[in-house]
């Protein structure tokens, strides 16, 4: 009985992410976006959520929005990663 060919299991983001870099290719519609979300402490005690988007090549745009902890940084970027992906975005590839 032949094999099924093997895939790579569906990679999963850790625990407590800090930085993630998505993008939506679909060449058929003409696009080629990327959404990038990194957390950074501020001077003041806090975190902030760096959001970047824009066009494949491109500097895009940024928003910032600042916690007061980490932890709530945290689930606010895995908020934004789920709701990218339900619009289409995957985790960029490295390589």
């Amino acid at each position: 009985m032949p094999k099924a060919p093997q895939t790579a299991p569906p990679r999963q983001f850790s625990l407590f992410p800090e930085s993630v870099r998505l993008q939506r290719i679909d060449p058929a519609t003409n696009c080629w976006r990327f959404y990038r979300l990194t957390l950074q402490d501020d001077l003041f005690g806090g975190t902030v959520l760096v959001r970047s988007w824009g066009r494949l090549g491109t500097t895009g745009q940024e928003r910032r929005e600042r916690f007061s902890d980490v932890v709530a940084a945290q689930a606010e970027l895995v908020r934004w990663v789920r709701v990218k992906q339900r619009r289409g975005y995957r985790e960029e590839m490295d390589g």
